[in-house]
């Protein structure tokens, strides 16, 4: 293969499609301004994540790739500006704003490191779930120092033998006395052995979901241990781990709700979930979309910019109209979800399903724009096509998501 990534041409386009730059400049067409139809209270919310990201995140977003660093301290930054419990009440250290706010949120800071962003938006998932199923003693433990970030979480649910088929776990907790002695484990957690707080969701009763509950760990909790860190395509800003508790002793008053709801907690996480990992995919998306934009305009061949080859043309087309479509399906969900309207599931499935996919395939393109150049780690593009490609697969597979409208369609 005939690389020229060492000509000069090569090193100005490299200057020119530094991402930092290109976000700097934020040089927003109108017809994907992810600012339209915002309230004036949200844009300047968005305005702030956007900052945020353009200063404390894309410039390390290829440095903690390369190098598999998990930003903590940069996280505790974005949790100053209230970014560690964006949808948890304000009572107890949150920000208190709607599911629609937060997926703005999401997608502004993702354009600086969707790897990260994403890690951001599970731990969110884990503090409003104790925020939403805990007693008040439980709230005012936990959510404080996770909505500061001073303390981190993990969301348990998946293991080795259950993963589309959540319903079917094992891992068991056995009361005794006022503790349950907690055996097994769970697959590919997010922040598994670097975080804090563990949200499980354990058997205690019978098979099925109604034998579910949702158990609170902490780090320092004997018996609890993580297995070695995976090695992954992208989200390398966030460790992944193997989550194992043998004979582990956690008091029943850090159970959440009572025994057996457990599984319904997991899915109402995930509704929320769904829609912060599509929004993750936007902001990947919509970054795509401007850095494609710029190097069309740079890049010379056969004596003229890509820009004025009309295929190329009707290609950025496609795109930014997938992505303004993904962007209000997105949000008419977030706001389906916040109202708790009875066809939120189906929505929020809609929207994980139809985002991800054509997210993907926006960043997908964008590389493809790029050429050679787009295969090589110095332009970001194929970072963000890496990072959102398992966007498809967790927070319940788009398979699964077909499943969900499928049965909310033909339900009697």
């Amino acid at each position: 293969m005939a690389w020229r990534g060492c000509s000069r041409l090569g090193a100005q386009l490299r200057r020119s499609s530094s991402w930092p730059q290109v976000l700097g400049r934020r040089r927003i067409v109108s017809c994907i301004d992810p600012s339209t139809g915002l309230t004036e209270e949200q844009k300047e919310f968005q305005k702030v994540a956007f900052d945020f990201a353009a200063k404390e995140m894309a410039p390390h977003m290829a440095e903690w790739d390369e190098k598999e660093i998990f930003p903590v301290e940069t996280m505790r930054k974005a949790a100053q500006l209230g970014f560690g419990g964006i949808y948890v009440k304000p009572d107890v250290g949150g920000s208190g704003l709607s599911r629609l706010d937060t997926s703005i949120i999401f997608e502004a800071l993702s354009t600086g490191c969707t790897s990260t962003t994403a890690y951001l938006s599970i731990h969110n998932m884990c503090a409003w779930m104790i925020d939403t199923f805990g007693n008040e003693e439980q709230r005012r433990k936990f959510c404080p120092s996770l909505c500061s970030m001073e303390k981190l979480a993990s969301y348990c649910l998946t293991e080795p033998g259950s993963g589309s088929d959540a319903a079917s776990l094992i891992t068991s907790a056995k009361r005794k006395g006022d503790t349950y002695i907690l055996n097994g484990s769970k697959a590919f957690t997010s922040g598994g052995g670097d975080t804090d707080v563990y949200v499980v969701m354990c058997r205690t009763g019978g098979s099925g979901p109604k034998g579910i509950s949702c158990l609170v760990l902490e780090k320092e909790t004997p018996g609890l241990s993580f297995g070695k860190k995976e090695r992954k395509v992208g989200w390398n800003s966030q460790p992944t781990r193997a989550v194992i508790f043998e004979d582990c002793a956690v008091p029943v008053t850090n159970r959440l709700g009572a025994e057996g709801q457990g599984f319904g907690i997991a899915m109402k996480g995930l509704n929320g979930g769904r829609i912060n990992i599509a929004s993750c995919s936007l902001g990947a998306a919509h970054a795509s979309v401007l850095l494609a934009q710029d190097h069309l305009s740079i890049r010379k061949q056969f004596g003229e910019p890509l820009a004025s080859n009309q295929y190329l043309q009707f290609r950025l087309a496609e795109m930014a109209t997938r992505l303004v479509a993904a962007r209000l399906m997105v949000r008419n969900a977030a706001q389906a979800l916040h109202e708790e309207r009875e066809d939120a599931i189906a929505l929020c499935a809609m929207a994980k399903l139809f985002a991800t996919d054509e997210c993907f395939t926006i960043c997908n393109q964008a590389l493809q724009m790029h050429g050679g150049y787009g295969y090589l780690k110095d332009y970001a593009v194929q970072q963000f096509m890496r990072d959102i490609r398992v966007h498809q697969i967790l927070e319940g597979t788009n398979e699964v998501m077909r499943m969900i409208v499928a049965r909310s369609l033909l339900q009697e």
